[in-house]
């Protein structure tokens, strides 16, 4: 039985890979996929795939492209989820601050350089037409226990998440919510090293066949909205509008997505060149 490791956040984008894995759909073909969770999220993801620690990630479609840009040797198989990510930009509830003009110039804790919640952060300083040099500034937290304390010790300002994952911190009062930044692209998507998709094209077949048969279906699964509200701790209500706005992809990224993704990331200095859609992606 060939042995396959794969990361992901511990968040509901990826409750279909527990779903199939608690079945045993991959066993059944002969493959012991082992799931490893990145709280850390991207930055932490794109470094483990570099050192051989996984073999495929479930990643920030901003965060990889970057990252295999500047030479991790993996390649996009395909987009996960086709819809944007919410991102929720949170400060301390307690905070002075009431909008995103009152951040303009302050300190964004991220969990790493190159992670979505710093990338994201450029996106929500053009969306509003901030100097990116003079009005970014970064604390590095690592993951969200980091940023609770963070902001709550006053030593980060504002904090970029998934809107629904910190919606039960902003209940609880330790963040409030002053804005939303949805991202300008589909989120997530399954990245690949380049040697396991040379090695085990096979067994990288049968995996993607078994999740999008999985996602595909997902909406339909019998009271899948509570299943994910008990196990993520969220509100039904919100788990439901959650579902309303999330699409699952089974397909590869376009061209022209890719193009959009490169185009905006090359303006805002994130990545020094733009490279050939066949750099950044693997047809299966």
């Amino acid at each position: 039985m060939n042995k396959v490791n794969i990361g992901g956040v511990p968040e509901h984008f990826n409750l279909a890979w527990y779903l199939t894995l608690k079945n045993g759909e991959y066993k059944d073909k002969n493959i012991n996929l082992r799931w490893k969770d990145y709280p850390g999220g991207t930055g932490a993801m794109t470094k483990a795939l570099r050192s051989g620690e996984i073999d495929m990630a479930v990643i920030l479609t901003e965060g990889i492209v970057k990252d295999i840009i500047e030479g991790n040797p993996s390649k996009i198989v395909q987009t996960f989820v086709e819809t944007p990510l919410i991102w929720g930009i949170h400060v301390a509830a307690d905070s002075k601050f009431k909008s995103v003009e009152d951040i303009k110039g302050t300190r964004a804790a991220i969990s790493r350089y190159g992670s979505g919640s710093h990338l994201m952060a450029y996106i929500n300083a053009k969306n509003h037409a901030w100097d990116l040099k003079e009005d970014l500034n970064f604390e590095v937290i690592k993951n969200l226990d980091g940023a609770i304390k963070g902001l709550t010790d006053e030593e980060a300002d504002y904090f970029m998440w998934e809107k629904f994952t910190t919606k039960p911190l902003v209940d609880n009062g330790v963040f409030r919510r002053i804005d939303n930044c949805p991202s300008p692209w589909p989120c997530f998507v399954i990245a690949v090293r380049q040697e396991f998709i040379d090695e085990h094209p096979e067994d990288l077949k049968t995996i993607l066949e078994i999740i999008n048969n999985t996602t595909s279906d997902f909406k339909s699964i019998p009271s899948i909205d509570k299943t994910i509200a008990n196990r993520y701790e969220q509100e039904l209500d919100d788990v439901q509008e959650w579902l309303s706005l999330t699409e699952w992809s089974q397909d590869v990224m376009s061209e022209d997505t890719l193009s959009h993704v490169q185009d905006q990331l090359f303006d805002l200095n994130i990545i020094s060149e733009k490279v050939p859609y066949s750099e950044l992606i693997h047809e299966i």
